[in-house]
């Protein structure tokens, strides 16, 4: 019986799971580091605990920190949402030891599946086409990696084992640029997940990214929640996504073989609770396995709109030993969804980060329009986090007209105070390629362009920066005077009313 949740993360995935819980009437706890002290997701728990400086590594990567706060407020159960520590096992597994119900599959799949290269040799065994890459189990060193390249062929991904999100990953085009690569990805996966452990893959030219979401409970039910489509990504890190895929959408065969697929890998490993087994797919529409996310995806509300089902509130329901609410014959896809990651960067100058206070935010509503964000006006945007701050999430009948309930979403959506990526959001959606679904994960590094847009000059915002202030010192100075008549008009109208009876 789960009575009470500690949400082991910050931002708008906090907000998403105490949410929830607060839906299932259960109690919630937050954690914070000093940087996040009035965040959203502190205010909206029950609880909140500090667990130390704003660096990761000393707050939100610290698991007996987090742990000694499960203890000191009794909790039942955690859920790591994702990121930090979402995907290692020893904080499931310390969970698990000192007797609290991890909301996230089991330490033993994570180990399997979150390792990259454990996973690929897993699901290969399980007969699941991967793509060519680093094979076998363990840390390999950097001369193992170099000598090993040669076989593959270039180019190729240098990938974090502990990885996502795009973290830890660099593109290799020759064996001359592999090894400051390598030490450039080992640097930031031990930055961003304590793990610098890296391995290869080799690049599918001209590939789509699809994912299927997929969830498992204790009783051996394994289902899938159909397709999402993440081509659209820069560098590696996904900025857009929308369920269901292009090609795949009017392909019942090809989802169903996916998904059987999807199903198989999670089996593999007696895969219990959320996760999402991404693929590569090619021209011809041949797909091979890229990864498994043990974890909850930043993309799920794509899934959760267009098939009705909560993922979160799953995610608990199966932390509790209950079966899944749903069978997959009664699993089907209704519509299109769209969403638009909003990260606090500057799209003109290189997605540049853009910290500092937000003045201004003024959320998009109306039918079909979701937000997921855990930022407000007042809110400082820090550099110790990731850039995003908030997710728009569009639904309609078809993808047309989500297309255009996003377009109407994001002039709606006014931030104040940071640069944002709404200005490339627009842009993109936009892009006749990109309306008519020819894109592929290369689309925005080498088709794709943000032109900086031209500002006024010097003298011309002077210009208007003194008008500005010249009229602001008029109003300032203006004194009204009161009017002969020693009350207000509408007292005077109603003693004129009053007389005139």
């Amino acid at each position: 019986m789960l009575r009470k949740v500690l949400i082991a993360n910050r931002g708008e995935i906090a907000v998403r799971v105490l949410r929830a819980c607060r839906e299932l009437g259960l109690q919630t706890v937050a954690v914070f580091s000093e940087a996040d002290r009035h965040a959203m997701h502190v205010y909206y728990a029950d609880e909140a605990y500090p667990i130390g400086p704003p660096s990761p590594r000393d707050s939100y990567l610290r698991i007996d920190k987090i742990l000694s706060v499960a203890k000191d407020a009794q909790v039942d159960a955690i859920h790591p949402g994702y990121g930090f520590l979402a995907e290692r096992q020893e904080f499931a597994q310390a969970c698990a030891d000192e007797g609290f119900v991890f909301i996230g599959p089991k330490a033993s799949a994570i180990a399997a599946m979150g390792d990259k290269t454990v996973a690929r040799a897993t699901v290969k065994k399980a007969g699941v086409p991967v793509v060519p890459g680093t094979e076998g189990e363990g840390s390999l060193r950097d001369d193992e990696i170099i000598a090993i390249a040669s076989g593959i062929g270039f180019p190729l991904l240098v990938k974090a084992t502990a990885g996502g999100g795009g973290k830890g990953m660099r593109h290799v085009e020759s064996a001359d640029g592999l090894p400051d690569a390598l030490r450039a990805a080992r640097r930031e996966a031990e930055a961003a997940f304590g793990d610098d452990n890296v391995y290869l893959e080799k690049v599918v030219a001209a590939a789509r990214h699809i994912e299927i979401q997929i969830l498992a409970d204790t009783h051996g039910n394994v289902i899938h929640l159909g397709e999402r489509e993440c081509s659209i990504q820069r560098r590696h890190q996904k900025l857009l996504e929308e369920a269901p895929s292009v090609i795949v959408a009017d392909d019942t065969a090809m989802r169903e073989k996916m998904g059987a697929v999807a199903c198989r890998a999670a089996a593999a490993v007696e895969y219990v609770n959320a996760g999402t087994i991404e693929f590569l797919v090619d021209g011809e529409k041949n797909f091979y396995f890229l990864e498994m996310n043990t974890r909850l995806q930043v993309e799920h509300p794509v899934t959760e709109i267009v098939t009705g089902v909560d993922i979160v509130k799953e995610q608990i329901r199966i932390a509790r030993g209950r079966k899944l609410s749903r069978k997959q014959v009664e699993i089907a896809l209704k519509g299109w969804a769209i969403e638009c990651r909003i990260n606090a960067e500057d799209p003109d100058h290189d997605f540049i980060p853009s910290v500092g206070a937000i003045t201004t935010s003024m959320l998009p509503t109306g039918p079909g329009v979701r937000v997921d964000t855990g930022v407000y006006p007042g809110y400082i945007v820090s550099p110790h986090y990731d850039s995003m701050i908030s997710k728009v999430i569009c639904w309609g009948e078809t993808r047309g007209e989500a297309l255009l309930r996003m377009r109407r979403a994001l002039e709606e959506y006014r931030i104040v105070g940071v640069k944002t990526t709404i200005p490339f959001h627009q842009k993109l959606l936009d892009s006749h390629r990109f309306m008519a679904g020819q894109f592929n994960t290369s689309f925005l590094d080498v088709d794709f362009r943000v032109e900086e847009r031209a500002g006024p000059d010097a003298e011309t915002a002077a210009v208007f920066a003194t008008l500005a202030a010249h009229q602001s010192q008029q109003q300032a100075a203006r004194v009204v005077q009161r009017g002969e008549r020693d009350t207000s008009n509408w007292k005077w109208v109603g003693r004129w009313e009053r007389m005139h009876r």
